[in-house]
């Protein structure tokens, strides 16, 4: 069985924390079972490490987050990267051709599709075992997990199965609800319909023919030309609701969404995380700070605040998750980010009008032995100052060496790269016409 990780995600619901670089997966905030903080990326690894699954899977995932994931999961496990989100149907699909031209896997092999932000006890990855039998037994195309509702939510898909078989691995799947009101939902749970966990299995050669059927290609450098074309759809909308031979396997134990502040906090290792304090009669509430000033919380009962870079946030807890629908209405430049060489800041940016001009104030953090990729930007120049540390700089293959207080000019394209010899902190100022991610050519990621 091959387990593909979607991982990805528009960082609107945790945010000001989360962002369209640094998702929910990677906030190290979750409690360990070690005593140190983890992520959802990294905890899902170890649950799936621990039940012998972690060497059979691959991840998903947009090419800005591609080296944030690796800095989190390490060189074994192999990345696809989407050039543009477009939902999960496009994801599941590419990975399907990745697994079938790249890795050359068996038609007849299970695949198990499974979100990076599943929260669960180790006995549900467990269970993932169980799926190629289920299929085999039930020659269905899909099989399913689902759990049992706790509460009528609006927040979930339902999974409504037949109830007159006996089978006690599995049951046949009469219909899909997606995210009814909580009256429909109550009724729901009355019919014993499942929460739909988001996790689906299948035979390679059961997508293979689907997209087939659908004239679409299996071949992985196609799918990637015409990316941008894709409809942004779910593989639930796509595939699965339109299937008649699907089933479900009914898992009882710890399942939960933690997308949003409300239902991650009490999964939080401490209520305070960064500069700041909470009074004592400040009930179920968490701050959590990564700004450089502190916040005190006086007072106030069931609060989230959050603060970072990207902005902060004070929101009563069932409230919190209204903040992604807010963001929608606005566009935001990620303030923060992670890579594999350490992280950034941005300060400032502002856009000259009158000039056509942009411009940028960032902050770079490098660990000692990393170094950015040797690239070019063909529409923006930039000046580095070292701010503390010794490192390296590449113009155009000849290296320079320079220590704090040293500054460096590097004209549009022009070939180059920074190196941390010591831990590196630079400001770096960047002017241009047009200041786009996509304004970045890329020789190497090791010189």
């Amino acid at each position: 069985m091959r387990i593909v990780l979607l991982c990805g995600g528009s960082g609107k619901r945790l945010w000001p924390l989360s962002n369209e670089i640094r998702s929910k997966v990677f906030l190290k905030l979750l409690k360990s079972h070690n005593g140190a903080r983890e992520s959802m990326i990294e905890r899902i690894c170890r649950q799936l490490d621990e039940v012998g699954l972690l060497q059979s899977a691959c991840i998903v995932t947009h090419h800005s987050q591609v080296e944030i994931t690796r800095t989190y999961v390490g060189e074994h496990i192999p990345i696809i990267s989407e050039p543009y989100k477009r939902g999960t149907y496009a994801a599941v699909s590419l990975a399907i051709t990745y697994l079938h031209e790249r890795i050359l896997v068996d038609s007849n092999e299970t695949i198990c599709i499974l979100p990076v932000d599943t929260y669960a006890d180790s006995s549900f990855f467990q269970m993932l075992h169980r799926f190629p039998e289920v299929l085999s037994q039930s020659k269905g195309d899909l099989a399913l997990l689902g759990t049992k509702p706790t509460i009528p939510s609006d927040q979930f898909g339902y999974i409504v199965p037949v109830l007159s078989e006996e089978n006690e691995e599995y049951a046949s799947i009469h219909h899909f609800i997606e995210k009814p009101n909580e009256h429909a939902a109550l009724q729901l749970m009355q019919q014993h319909a499942l929460w739909n966990c988001g996790v689906f299995a299948f035979p390679l050669g059961f997508m293979l023919n689907h997209l087939k059927s659908k004239g679409e290609p299996a071949l992985v450098d196609t799918w990637l030309t015409s990316y941008e074309q894709l409809a942004n759809t779910s593989f639930d909308r796509e595939v699965v609701e339109h299937n008649h031979n699907a089933v479900v396997v009914r898992y009882d134990g710890l399942w939960q969404d933690v997308g949003t502040w409300k239902a991650l906090a009490p999964h939080c290792e401490h209520s305070v995380f960064g500069s700041g304090k909470i009074s004592d009669d400040s009930v179920n509430t968490h701050l959590i700070n990564e700004l450089p000033i502190p916040i005190e919380v006086i007072g106030i009962s069931d609060l989230i605040v959050a603060a970072s870079s990207d902005g902060i946030l004070i929101s009563h807890k069932e409230k919190a998750h209204l903040i992604k629908e807010r963001l929608s209405q606005v566009g935001l430049i990620p303030m923060y980010g992670e890579k594999r060489w350490g992280s950034y800041h941005i300060l400032r940016c502002w856009k000259d009008d009158d000039q056509g001009n942009e411009g940028m104030v960032k902050m770079a953090q490098l660990y000692p032995g990393k170094m950015t990729s040797y690239h070019l930007h063909q529409n923006r120049q930039e000046s580095i100052t070292i701010l503390s540390g010794i490192g390296e700089v590449l113009i155009e293959d000849k290296l320079y060496k320079l220590v704090a207080g040293d500054m460096m000019r590097i004209p549009a394209g022009m070939k180059h790269g920074i190196k941390a010899v010591t831990p590196l902190e630079v400001m770096e100022v960047v002017l241009g016409k047009e200041l786009s991610e996509e304004d970045c050519i890329r020789f190497t990621e090791i010189w």
